[in-house]
């Protein structure tokens, strides 16, 4: 698979685009004017403590207040709500590492497990544990980077050998590791020595973080078009992986560099309800809350042989585009698919073996958890930071986020109910005057319609047409006989 990296760097904001075979399969925005919290580490105080929800709301600093969920370790099991041997209390101050970005209403999410990630690895200072990428699957390899992990692993702590550490020596992990160290304990001075709320450590910006988590073997090209971004990527590899200097490439075209590779026209259709497949079949993705679903829908494609060979056709292209588009467009939480109907269990395991095989390419955790009972499919994928999708976007100020309006002839309606309510509520006889948007007016124009209302409410009644008005808003006046 050829790889390449993109960055597209302006004064407002820094893009990133991921291309494998020429195929954009993950991109990310970072604004200069929107704060990204994600892997800060604050000195909090704890302001609030919920033992029902083993849970506290931990004041760092920022516009909203960070939720703890106190009963998880790093290892996802189910604790009581202390940390070490410190049950927690109010005005207690806490080390706290932001693990999700706040959305909505909702504050940022924090826990007390930290984390520090380096190029190889990840020092884990509040628990002792060593894990190994399991992206390197190679099982000596696993137990010689295991080996050296627990030679160097500060007493007391874990670490966590990252994939770039594959077949890398003890000396460049000791480098890593050792710097990973010293930050934790200027971290930890900071935090004994200043009053809280407090930003003891903050996460590196974008650019940085794709040098850091994404620059592999793999990668042929890492092309970007600043200069100052550039050099910064050049001296950061200097000192920790000189072999990959020669892959970054400065460019300097004078066409923008995500137009030159078609990005642009492919981030437009990032929030496309509908995705068409190659077969002829579709993809409709819906968003709630508490999760997205994702229907699969033959369309078009008739197939050449039976329909139990159209169909499965259609979910082994379907499980394929939906593994890439879960990475572009960055879903996160639960997911369902809603596959065609398979009567068949060899497509049925052929097509779910298809889709895990997939998601591996997928460097965000994600699991996929089988077929339900309902024959859907559930899969679950970490979400820490805003998608590209909710940094580009916003609900629609017409239909607040629903994806439509009223009818207009539901608010045609809506205003005869008002109608018949004024007139009840008053007198009949009035000169009433109507402003609507035009859709809801062409409604009232139609022949008949407003002499009947008029004969009913033994009113005057007259309709205004307002351009700028929203479909769903209407006034209704009264009107003074000169």
């Amino acid at each position: 698979m050829v790889k390449k990296i993109l960055a597209n760097i302006s004064p407002e904001e820094t893009r990133i685009a991921i291309l494998e075979d020429g195929q954009l399969a993950e991109v990310a925005v970072e604004r200069r004017d929107a704060e990204n919290i994600v892997g800060n580490i604050y000195k909090g105080k704890i302001k609030n403590i919920l033992p029902g929800m083993q849970a506290a709301f931990v004041d760092i600093g920022e516009q909203k207040n960070a939720f703890l969920y106190t009963g998880e370790t790093a290892e996802g099991n189910l604790i009581p709500a202390k940390t070490g041997d410190t049950v927690l209390s109010i005005g207690q101050d806490v080390l706290i590492q932001i693990t999700k970005d706040a959305v909505g209403k909702k504050g940022p999410r924090g826990t007390l497990h930290l984390a520090l990630p380096g190029r190889y690895a990840v020092l884990m200072p509040t628990v002792e544990y060593i894990g190994i990428s399991r992206r390197i699957t190679d099982d000596s390899e696993r137990e010689r980077l295991k080996k050296i992990a627990s030679d160097l692993k500060p007493a007391g702590m874990g670490v966590i050998i990252r994939t770039v550490a594959e077949d890398k020596n003890s000396d460049e992990l000791q480098k890593d590791i050792s710097y990973l160290y010293k930050l934790w304990t200027a971290i930890l001075a900071r935090f004994k020595r200043e009053p809280a709320p407090l930003l003891l450590y903050r996460d590196v910006d974008l650019i940085i973080r794709i040098v850091r988590d994404h620059l592999t073997d793999d990668v042929s090209e890492f092309i970007i078009d600043d200069r100052e971004a550039f050099g910064r990527v050049c001296d950061l590899l200097s000192y920790l992986s000189p072999e990959y200097a020669g892959k970054v490439k400065m460019f300097t075209d004078s066409q923008d560099l995500f137009f030159k590779f078609g990005i642009e026209s492919t981030l437009s259709e990032l929030t496309k309800r509908q995705v068409m497949l190659n077969c002829g079949g579709y993809l409709v993705f819906d968003h709630t809350e508490a999760l997205t679903v994702i229907d699969v829908n033959t369309g078009s494609f008739v197939g050449t042989t039976n329909l139990s060979d159209t169909v499965f056709r259609t979910n082994l292209e379907a499980a394929d585009e939906i593994a890439r588009q879960i990475r572009l467009r960055d879903i996160g939480g639960i997911i369902i698919v809603d596959f065609i109907d398979m009567d068949s269990d060899e497509h049925r395991d052929t097509v779910l073996n298809y889709l895990q095989e997939k998601v591996k390419y997928d460097r965000t955790k994600t699991n996929v958890l089988g077929w339900t009972s309902l024959g859907l499919v559930e899969i679950t994928r970490k979400k820490s930071r805003r998608n590209v999708t909710g940094i580009l976007y916003s609900d629609c100020p017409l239909c607040e986020g629903r994806g439509s309006v009223q009818s207009p002839e539901t608010v045609a309606v809506n205003i005869r109910r008002q109608l018949r309510r004024i007139v009840r509520q008053h007198r009949r006889g009035m000169n009433i005057l109507i402003q609507v948007n035009p859709q809801i007016a062409s409604v009232f124009g139609k022949k008949g319609e407003l002499n009947d209302l008029q004969q009913e409410l033994f009113c005057t009644i007259s309709v205004e047409a307002v351009a700028n008005m929203h479909p769903e808003t209407f006034s209704i006046l009264e009107q003074t006989n000169k």
